[in-house]
C-alpha cells in the first residue's frame, strides 16, 4: 500500500473528523455525538465545557499527527505502525487534557469547584 494512502486513511481520516466535530458541534446532550463520559452527560454545563475544549485539543492534535505522519511517510516509505500509534496518541492526549481540565473546574458529583 502507498504510505501516503495509508497516513491519510488512518491521520487523515481523524483531521477529517476533527474538523467536523469543531465545525459542528453536539449542541445538547445526546446518546450518539459528543465527547460523552460518565461526568459529562451529568449535566449542561460540564457538557458544553467538555465538549468545547475537547473539539479544539483533538483539532490541534489531529493536524500535528497528520503533518507528522506524513513527514514520516516521505522520509520512511516503508511505515507500518507509526501512523496508528500517531493517531492513538493524539486521542489519549486529547482525552487525558480534557479530563485534567473538566478536575479543574469540576468535583466528581458535577458541582463547580469553588
Amino acid at each position: 500500500m502507498n504510505p501516503f494512502y495509508y497516513v491519510l486513511s488512518v491521520n487523515g481520516l481523524l483531521f477529517a473528523l476533527s474538523l467536523v466535530f469543531y465545525f459542528f458541534p453536539p449542541k445538547k446532550i445526546n446518546a450518539l455525538y459528543g465527547y460523552r463520559t460518565n461526568r459529562t452527560i451529568i449535566n449542561d454545563k460540564i457538557w458544553e465545557q467538555a465538549n468545547t475544549f475537547f473539539r479544539k485539543q483533538l483539532l490541534i492534535y489531529a493536524s500535528i499527527t497528520l503533518v507528522a505522519s506524513l513527514f514520516f511517510a516521505y522520509i520512511k516509505p516503508d511505515i507500518t505502525w507509526q501512523p496508528m500509534a500517531l493517531m492513538l496518541l493524539s486521542l489519549a492526549v486529547s482525552v487525558i487534557k480534557t479530563e485534567q481540565e473538566l478536575n479543574k473546574t469540576y468535583d466528581r458529583e458535577g458541582n463547580k469547584k469553588k
